[in-house]
């Protein structure tokens, strides 16, 4: 079988998932192969997501791991049967970076995003001006059509809080977010509208983190968590700057972004006050 060089985010997503289902099981790669009876060298290329796996393999090795619960085992069999396919994203490929392509294919497979923001209203619940004002202060070079394409993709990303099961979103904004004059004071006032109003809906949660918090000292930027469907599956951890985007999947680091997560929003208003504090900013905006 030949090596695939270019995995998708969900063939990736497959390939750890089954590598930690063994280790949980305490079983060896040697073990794996005999299950299906083929070389271990088969084995480390489907667990690095250098080869694909069929599904009657999948199933035996999922019988192997003690995997019973028929919902896991639906979900990991569609990812192997889904994993070649590609995103509505895909279409912008040419103005996208690979690590933001990769990004959006996590975000539209997850059940829930739990989001540290310090800087900017979180990408899936800005608005088209706000958006275009961030992209044109980060990208001092991009061209109208950059601009509006980005914008564009943004949008679409929304789609995942109107699917049949939609994305939860738990989102910390910290207070001087809301005093930030992106755009302009019409922009954010139209931004922080439209955030308080996203945050009436059920599966979407903002509060807001208070400038005079000391946990401030331990945020030192945007931090975005994503949990699957898959109990199987490890989170994944999204730290992204003006220069670099890093991922985060060792389950021991993902628990310290997890932590911190919860600290900040123990220490943040509750959803009442911070929807009234949103609203109240928003009218302060002329």
């Amino acid at each position: 079988m030949p090596v695939n060089r270019n995995p998708t985010v969900r063939q990736r997503r497959l390939a750890r998932t089954l590598k930690e289902l063994r280790t949980a099981a305490d079983l060896t790669i040697a073990q794996s192969a005999r299950q299906l009876d083929c070389a271990e060298s088969k084995i480390s290329r489907i667990e690095a997501a250098q080869s694909g796996i069929r599904l009657v393999d999948l199933r035996l090795l999922l019988d192997l791991y003690g995997v019973a619960d028929q919902d896991t085992r639906s979900r990991l069999e569609a990812l192997s049967r889904e994993g070649r396919l590609r995103g509505w994203w895909d279409r912008y490929s040419d103005t996208l970076s690979p690590l933001y392509a990769d990004y959006i294919a996590l975000e539209s497979d997850a059940s829930d995003m739990y989001s540290i923001q310090t800087l900017l209203v979180p990408g899936i619940l800005q608005t088209e001006d706000y958006t275009r004002a961030v992209v044109r202060a980060q990208i001092e070079d991009a061209t109208a059509e950059q601009v509006e394409t980005l914008t564009k993709v943004r949008q679409e990303r929304r789609s995942v809080l109107a699917r049949d099961v939609p994305l939860r979103v738990w989102a910390v904004l910290s207070e001087s977010v809301l005093k930030h004059q992106v755009g302009g004071p019409v922009v954010m006032r139209e931004q922080l509208e439209f955030l308080a109003a996203s945050a009436e809906r059920p599966n979407i949660n903002v509060q807001v983190l208070p400038e005079a918090s000391a946990i401030h000292a331990a945020l030192f930027g945007p931090v975005t968590i994503l949990s699957f469907p898959e109990v199987t599956e490890t989170d994944v951890v999204y730290v992204d700057s003006l220069l670099s985007t890093l991922y985060i999947e060792e389950p021991e680091e993902v628990f310290k972004y997890a932590n911190l997560f919860r600290r900040a929003l123990a220490e943040s208003l509750p959803r009442d006050e911070s929807i009234a504090l949103i609203e109240r900013m928003a009218s302060e905006k002329v």
